[in-house]
């Protein structure tokens, strides 16, 4: 590396590294372990590298020596034989180079792979309490920048630490085995070598920092603005020349600050090559001068010389060393903390699989109170300095009821009364805090994930899909579905002439969160999904309660196929949805306050007939 190019490294490490705690004996103990399984090619590796580095003391000496014969007028044959000997280190140092890279980026990439794995699927085991307090952007980062960082500790930071380390001592000594005094000159020189990029390169990360915020700033305001939902807001009630005016006024900081650190480096890098030059200077003009008086040979000035050019990069890697070993710690440190998060659902060594027959849904007894945020989240994951410390309250009081296989239980009541509460507990998406739910006279604690996902299916209001086709959106559920399996579904949930027309047909493309389909068809893709699982027990989360008359009527003709001979939980606000529900639980304070069918509801008076009277004033 040429003495340029390594202060540049060094001003941009400057730049980047930040002052951290110090990183933990554990986490370190957990970095080896971690690297336990890459060890025979981490040893590769490491050998491969110090190979590298004896051969680039090994040209420098060759080249002095061709100088010496050519002084002393030698051999032209050993001149030669010289030569071909430069020749072969150079083939050789470039196959060791891409033996190096072949190693480094294998073992990278493969650390790369383990990590994002380990994280993905951990990350999948979490709560949905989790993803309700966690914003998207900092999990991402998790997965992304910080398994980069860690990545960086075993592809470079290692190697670099024990290669530059040897490549220093070897060039010291053979320098000093020339000429100590030279030696110790050129090292004089290291201070005017490593100050001024400290300096700068502290203004630079100021600068960066400014424009990652700025950034982030313009990030944000993309995404929220370029949704669908957030577009829509804008054009309704937004002022989009004020919008375009606070982005461009950003990106001009933006770019105010690219143009300064551009400038700034290059400042930087014409004083370094004058001090580059002035090194070269003092070498050639303390070396010459010895050579002169035949203190040294006229080819160890040039040895000395082209060591010089190798020895301040090497040295100015390692005074980032503990920056870099450090940096790469912090990033395994916040990848751990990941996936040292319990999740609070876990599946039981000796799960339960639930027949594949009509089931019943119980709840015993339940009360529930919602996790903590230090349960199921991370303050750095939040952006926050300090996790809310409210929860723990009890949202359901001693609930019980029962549906039997082909009933069906509609739950109504105020908002914020517990009803989707009970519907998340049905799903086990969370666990009762007391009592127990139970499906086909099993607790759900019991029953094996995959059972669980079997035999429950959820239709929820916002009718979520993903930004990919039809078919892999229904079936989601079943991924082994045929065509006409899916079909099928299409056809039960009123969709098949729809998707039939367009020219795409099931490999359509939906839209992020299909919003190129209505609200009617969303809802009817996700009922459909429903279908295609074939459930025991479904759970209607105010499946209709966004849809016009129209749509409400196309869907409701979809749910009474879906529902059909199954076990069903529903709630609605429009009581007019849930009029022949077998039973009707009105939920008030997290209790059941009344039960009974429509009609004995609205004999008896009380919050039902209140509900209802509401709805239908006219």
């Amino acid at each position: 590396m040429s003495m340029e190019r390594a202060a540049m490294h060094h001003m941009m490490r400057s730049a980047q590294v930040t002052e951290a705690a110090p990183v933990s004996r554990a986490t370190l103990k957990r970095i080896v372990e971690f690297a336990r399984p890459y060890r025979g090619r981490l040893i590769a590796f490491l050998a491969v590298s110090l190979l590298g580095a004896l051969l680039s003391v090994a040209t420098p000496l060759l080249a002095g020596r061709v100088v010496d014969e050519m002084v002393v007028g030698g051999s032209r044959t050993v001149i030669v034989w010289i030569a071909v000997a430069i020749a072969g280190v150079a083939l050789l140092d470039a196959g060791v180079g891409l033996l190096n890279r072949w190693l480094s980026a294998q073992i990278g990439e493969d650390v790369i792979l383990d990590l994002r794995t380990q994280v993905y699927e951990h990350v999948q085991t979490m709560p949905v309490a989790f993803f309700m307090r966690t914003r998207t952007g900092a999990l991402v980062s998790r997965l992304n920048s910080d398994v980069l960082g860690a990545q960086r500790a075993f592809a470079t930071t290692l190697s670099g630490v024990v290669v530059n380390g040897v490549t220093v001592l070897l060039t010291l000594a053979v320098m000093v085995s020339k000429s100590w005094l030279v030696a110790v000159l050129t090292l004089i020189l290291l201070p005017i070598f490593l100050l001024p990029s400290r300096k700068i390169g502290g203004r630079l990360a100021t600068l960066r920092r400014e424009s990652s915020d700025h950034n982030a700033t313009m990030t944000a305001q993309m995404t929220e603005r370029f949704s669908a939902p957030g577009a829509t807001l804008i054009k309704l009630f937004g002022n989009p020349a004020s919008e375009a005016a606070q982005f461009e006024a950003r990106a001009g900081r933006v770019r105010d600050i690219g143009v300064k650190s551009a400038f700034m480096q290059q400042v930087f890098l014409t004083l370094l090559t004058l001090v580059s030059a002035l090194a070269l200077a003092l070498v050639y003009g303390v070396g010459g001068w010895f050579a002169v008086d035949g203190r040294l040979n006229p080819g160890d000035v040039v040895v000395l010389a082209l060591l010089l050019t190798r020895l301040y990069g090497p040295l100015t890697q390692l005074s980032n060393a503990r920056a870099d070993l450090m940096g790469a710690a912090v990033s395994f440190e916040r990848v751990f903390e990941i996936l040292d998060l319990k999740p609070l659902i876990t599946e039981r060594p000796d799960a339960k699989t639930l027949a594949d027959a009509p089931a019943s849904l119980r709840f015993r007894n339940v009360s529930f109170a919602y996790p903590s945020a230090k349960d199921v989240s991370l303050a750095s994951l939040e952006s926050v300095a300090v996790l809310d410390s409210r929860g723990g309250e009890e949202v359901l009081h001693g609930v019980d009821f029962s549906v039997e296989p082909g009933q069906t239980v509609a739950l109504v009541g105020s908002s914020g009364a517990g009803k989707s509460t009970i519907a998340q507990l049905a799903a086990r998406l969370y666990d009762t805090t007391g009592g127990s739910v139970e499906l086909g006279g099993v607790d759900v604690r019991d029953l094996s994930f995959q059972s669980l996902r079997d035999s429950v299916g959820m239709v929820t209001q916002d009718g979520h899909l993903f930004h990919e086709s039809i078919r892999a959106n229904i079936a989601l559920s079943r991924p082994d579905a045929s065509d006409d399996e899916i079909w099928a579904a299409l056809r039960g949930a009123r969709l098949e002439s729809l998707v039939r027309s367009l020219p795409d047909g099931l490999e359509t493309i939906v839209g992020e969160r299909g919003y190129r389909l209505s609200g009617g068809e969303r809802q009817r893709m996700t009922i459909a999904r429903v279908l295609l699982s074939r459930p025991q027990l479904v759970i209607l989360d105010e499946a209709t309660a966004s849809l016009d008359s129209t749509n409400e009527a196309a869907v409701q003709g979809a749910l009474a196929e879906a529902l059909a001979g199954r076990t069903a939980l529903v709630i609605a606000h429009r009581l007019s949805t849930i009029r022949d529900a077998d039973e009707i639980l009105v939920i008030e304070a997290g209790r059941i306050a009344q039960r009974g069918t429509h009609e004995q509801l609205l004999a008896a008076g009380g919050r039902y007939e209140e509900l209802y009277r509401t709805q239908f004033a006219e």
